[in-house]
């Protein structure tokens, strides 16, 4: 008989030590890759939370801004020099003279061409448009004294939050001893409020950051955006079903599919360049317009939208595709109906990384030109406009103190233009699946 010690082979027991020692291994394996799943995860939710902290913590002050309050008397001479009360008759009018003229009456009416320029240095330069506007929405009080809020300066707007201390040299800040003594008439008076801008909201571009506004870079990135989404997404889906479904699988289509994988990597800038080659100057088309914006961010975003759509359409179970046929369905019934419904909420995901990646795109709109500075709103996708991202990196560039505020909210309202879009596109999605699967 020959003993177990002696051949080499193990005892019960020290099998059992073994694989105790083993199982110890292991476990304390995966409690280490859970836990450095778990730290991986906490990192990156710290950095989230830091990163949405910056922003919010300088965006929403941005989404205000001061006002003052001056009782302006509104002469019909003055304000309608035709007398006609057109439109052209109130922005020819002295507004500007009437707006100064109330703000030296609340002032105490002080004397001096040095007092008079420091006292009008607080109210912004766009006070007499503002005034012009009121004017035209309230046509029942010309001729009357009535309470005009009007924005003021935004190195006023600055003294107001801190940012330039009374305590500073007056050689060494940008308000004169003079100016800040009338601030702080107006501020004892209550006449100054801390308000919801609604510049922010309803203003255009601007130099001047107190009036500045992002109407027309929004309504820029709608015409881009819903130029990009009619392109790209029938178009995206159209080749994807060519490419699963009815073209035939030799070197040509497998050609096809290596370029679109490679375009998925291409930077934006050369969309951008090849837009400015091809739609600009070889079809001289107009720079800065909504269309050739969304032309680029449509081949931009084509190749993602396309493998997004083969993916879904691979998955679908091929007994759909056999059922369809068996019951006497052609080639095209069976993939116009059995085959995209249930691929459509995969494709809508596409769509949505597609979408959500040209809304924040810069580079491509920067060398089709519109970075052009545009006060009007655009009214279609022929006329000039610049886009929010790109309202963005100007304002970033902008040395005034209030753009950095006015740059933060901005990116807010393009972060919640980005997850209304995708919160509307998920609830379609999830709509389509419960009908199709």
């Amino acid at each position: 008989m020959i003993d177990s010690n002696t051949s080499g082979a193990l005892t019960p027991e020290e099998t059992a030590i073994r694989v105790a020692a083993t199982l110890k291994r292991r476990g304390f394996s995966e409690r280490r890759f859970r836990y450095l799943g778990v730290g991986a995860i906490t990192l990156a939710l710290c950095f989230l939370v830091f990163l949405f902290a910056g922003i919010l913590s300088k965006g929403i002050p941005g989404m205000f801004q001061h006002y003052v309050t001056l009782e302006v008397m509104l002469d019909k001479e003055r304000m309608d020099p035709k007398g006609d009360m057109s439109v052209g008759s109130l922005y020819s009018g002295d507004a500007v003279s009437l707006v100064g003229e109330a703000l030296l009456r609340t002032l105490g009416d002080p004397e001096g061409r040095k007092d008079k320029r420091a006292a009008r240095s607080i109210l912004s330069s766009g006070s007499a448009l503002r005034l012009t506007e009121f004017a035209l929405k309230h046509p029942e009080l010309i001729g009357q004294r009535v309470p005009v809020k009007l924005a003021v300066d935004d190195d006023i707007d600055s003294f107001m939050r801190g940012f330039i201390s009374r305590d500073t040299p007056e050689s060494d800040r940008r308000l004169s001893d003079r100016t800040i003594e009338f601030v702080d008439v107006l501020n004892q008076a209550s006449l100054i409020s801390y308000e919801f801008s609604d510049y922010l909201f309803l203003g255009s571009a601007s130099r001047n950051a107190e009036i500045a506004g992002i109407k027309g870079a929004l309504m820029g990135s709608i015409w881009t955006l819903g130029v990009c989404l009619l392109i790209a997404f029938p178009l995206g889906v159209a080749t994807a079903v060519y490419l699963e479904e009815i073209a035939p699988k030799n070197r040509m289509t497998e050609i096809i599919e290596i370029n679109i994988n490679n375009l998925a990597a291409v930077p934006s800038v050369v969309f951008g360049i090849m837009g400015l080659a091809i739609f600009i100057i070889a079809f001289g088309l107009p720079r800065s317009i909504p269309l050739v914006g969304g032309i680029v961010l449509a081949l931009m975003t084509l190749p993602t939208i396309i493998i997004s759509s083969r993916a879904s359409i691979r998955a679908v179970p091929p007994s759909i595709r056999d059922a369809a046929l068996a019951i006497g369905a052609s080639k095209m019934q069976t993939i116009l109906h059995h085959v995209i419904p249930p691929a459509l909420p995969g494709m809508l995901t596409g769509t949505i990384i597609g979408m959500a990646q040209a809304l924040g795109e810069t580079a491509p709109l920067l060398m089709i030109g519109m970075v052009a500075f545009i006060v009007d709103v655009p009214g279609g996708v022929v006329e000039p406009a610049t886009a929010l991202p790109v309202q963005i990196f100007m304002w970033a560039d902008f040395a005034e103190r209030m753009f950095i505020q006015k740059t933060s909210a901005a990116i807010i309202v393009l972060l919640a233009f980005l997850i209304t879009m995708n919160a509307g596109a998920i609830i379609l999605r999830k709509k389509l699946e419960r009908r199709w699967l």
